[in-house]
């Protein structure tokens, strides 16, 4: 790799040339990857992709007229601590804030590269070129914000803000509700069987830990291997199946820990004050993201946790 200092003139605007091609490439790679979902916003990113283009048209004319049609290979990679991308354009499905925060970055980054390459050159002509390229980059945001007027509408963002609402909820929400309820109500009926059966609470938690352990790796495997998101739109398998399999575990660690306590009765007590907080965090949820009804959701979940807490009581109890 080279030291930036030690480029020549020719290979800093081959490196330049090559940093926009680069840039515009990855505007086209979102602006793809929103197409769908957020055509506006894919948009603005094509009309951002045309921009760099053009930047790219200019520095090769310069170029040519200085050095010829030979254009030599050097990449972001082949110069030590210059520009890194990391290929979040690859992602799917991709989500409109990081994007918008990944672009702004991407803005910033090339114009330092531009000053400090004008630094370095004592050419005048292109000296002013890059300064000028990296003034461009400056005003970057108010091109954002031309395209973004005349492609993002207040019902535009309101409906790519609702895109965006539904798929984090279809890819975290969702499953991550269903391992919470999982953990929190399954494991109620093993865990207070033996704890009224033994009356031991290391024991209890041998058995309330083997129980969300489990648990946590069945749901986990059981949501990613249920679908791969490509016609349900509910994103990637594997952040679905370790969300779900993640709280899973969660909800049924929760009311188990308590058992490392040796008193067998405030174990108890504490363990079913964790239950009334967990059955009251799903209900919240329910609500807050899912729009059920705040009386119905804490019905629902209050009376199945219940029925699953009585029958392992009374079977522990036997």
């Amino acid at each position: 790799m080279k030291q930036f200092a030690d480029l020549t003139e020719r290979e800093i605007l081959a490196l330049a040339i090559s940093n926009e091609e680069e840039d515009s490439r990855i505007y086209h790679g979102f602006a793809e990857g929103l197409a769908d979902a957020f055509p506006a916003s894919a948009a603005v990113l094509s009309g951002m992709a045309d921009e760099e283009v053009r930047h790219r048209t200019r520095l090769f004319e310069l170029y040519r007229e200085k050095f010829g049609e030979y254009l030599p290979l050097i990449r972001r990679q082949d110069v030590k601590g210059f520009i890194k991308r990391k290929p979040l354009w690859l992602t799917r499905p991709l989500h409109l804030e990081d994007v918008r925060k990944y672009v702004l970055g991407m803005e910033k980054e090339a114009a330092r590269f531009y000053r400090k390459a004008a630094e370095t050159t004592r050419d005048a002509s292109t000296r002013e070129l890059l300064i000028g390229l990296a003034e461009e980059e400056d005003r970057h945001d108010s091109l954002a914000e031309q395209l973004t007027a005349k492609h993002l509408t207040e019902n535009v963002r309101a409906g790519e803000a609702d895109s965006e609402r539904r798929a984090f909820i279809l890819q975290y929400v969702q499953p991550g509700l269903v391992g919470l309820m999982d953990g929190s109500v399954s494991t109620l009926a093993p865990l207070f069987a033996a704890a009224f059966a033994t009356h031991k609470p290391f024991e209890t938690f041998l058995v309330g830990l083997a129980a969300s352990v489990g648990a946590g790796i069945s749901m986990g495997f059981a949501e990613a291997l249920s679908d791969d998101g490509t016609l349900s739109g509910r994103g990637s398998p594997w952040i679905r199946g370790a969300m779900c399999g993640l709280m899973t575990a969660v909800g049924g660690l929760g009311h188990t820990l308590p058992y490392l306590i040796p008193d067998f009765y405030v174990a108890t007590m504490l363990a079913v004050a964790v239950v009334i907080v967990e059955l009251g965090v799903i209900s919240w949820v329910r609500h807050r993201f899912m729009d059920t009804p705040w009386l119905q959701a804490t019905f629902q979940i209050a009376v199945g946790g219940a029925l699953v807490f009585l029958a392992g009581i009374l079977i522990g109890s036997a």
